[in-house]
């Protein structure tokens, strides 16, 4: 009896290695003739299933140093998912600026109660932990909302306070904020995002997860309302079919920054409940999907200054390997 088929799109870190070990990697910007700069690079460079033994960083990248200098002497970008879950000490952030080359570039992703998502009370700064009222204290999770002003207003400004060594090394693309699907398009949702600008005062791009935003009715207005504003939407590769899928569709809505993120193509687990958050984003791209983006990251990098392209499926290798293959592929079209 022959063996099953291998999954093409989840073979086994080994075989998404040798996929990787085929293509040199991209570590600086690719610069479009015509154009601006594009930037590849993955969304996480300290998943635990990313630095495992023999997946992706070699033996002697054993600590948090060395695996960043590794990561960027192979992409000239990644994006900080971790900051969604705590706001990262200043501190840390200098770390980063240190141990990267000038030209690389960091993108951080909001924390959760800064886009009405929910956060745990036992990861907020100390400072902000010990000022919540008792009712708030004793709960596992809460959210923004739930926040008296005075330590709303707080989260923003330790949030502004740690990605300040970013900003003044001039290392920061932009902040991400990932909306949920329960916030839907309306006045008071577009005038979080503004709010959101106004709080950091640094470039702040915006992703959706309700796909009301692109409906029929809303799509053009939500489009209208970033370029109006000069905000970067968040061009996205992800499942179709539910209730947070966002159209692949392409469009720069800010002359700054072009922002592509690729979640993976897991549809039977995108909304699933209670699974490891990275078992989502378990998706090996194929060369043909990850071509079909070239002309379009193509021409956003013709209407944009700098264009980042993410790749969030960090399952292990896959994000990498993907990574490395788009550039690739990048680069030789270019």
């Amino acid at each position: 009896m022959s063996a099953p088929a291998e999954n093409p799109h989840d073979p086994s870190v080994e075989s998404a290695g040798l996929r990787a070990a085929e293509v040199p990697p991209v570590p600086e910007p690719i610069r479009v003739a015509g154009g601006g700069e594009v930037r590849v690079g993955t969304a996480s460079w300290t998943d635990p299933t990313m630095v495992a033994a023999g997946v992706f960083y070699p033996p002697d990248a054993n600590n948090a140093e060395e695996r960043l200098r590794y990561y960027a002497s192979q992409f000239p970008l990644v994006e900080v998912d971790a900051s969604y879950y705590a706001i990262p000490a200043a501190e840390t952030a200098k770390l980063w600026v240190e141990r990267t080359p000038a030209h690389f570039a960091f993108d951080i992703k909001a924390h959760a109660l800064m886009t009405g998502q929910p956060s745990e009370v036992k990861r907020l700064p100390k400072a902000i932990r010990e000022s919540l009222p008792e009712e708030l204290a004793a709960k596992t999770r809460i959210y923004g909302k739930d926040l008296p002003g005075e330590l709303y207003d707080e989260v923003w400004a330790a949030f502004k306070r740690a990605i300040e060594p970013l900003t003044r090394a001039g290392r920061l693309g932009a902040v991400f904020l990932q909306f949920p699907r329960w916030v839907f398009p309306s006045n008071e949702s577009r005038e979080l995002i503004l709010d959101a600008r106004r709080r950091l005062g640094v470039e702040v791009a915006a992703e959706f997860r309700n796909h009301s935003w692109f409906n029929e009715k809303n799509a053009e207005r939500t489009l209208r309302f970033l370029e109006d504003n000069k905000v970067p939407y968040v061009m996205v590769d992800g499942p179709q079919g539910l209730k947070s899928s966002i159209p692949p569709l392409a469009a720069v809505t800010s002359p700054g920054l072009a922002v592509v993120r690729f979640h993976g193509r897991r549809a039977d687990l995108w909304e699933k409940p209670n699974i490891p958050v990275v078992e989502r984003f378990r998706y090996l791209y194929d060369e043909d999907e990850l071509a079909d983006w070239v002309p379009r990251i193509r021409e956003a990098s013709k209407k944009a200054k700098q264009t980042h392209v993410l790749m969030n499926n960090c399952f292990g290798n896959y994000g990498t390997t993907n990574a490395r293959e788009l550039a690739a592929l990048l680069k030789h079209q270019f």
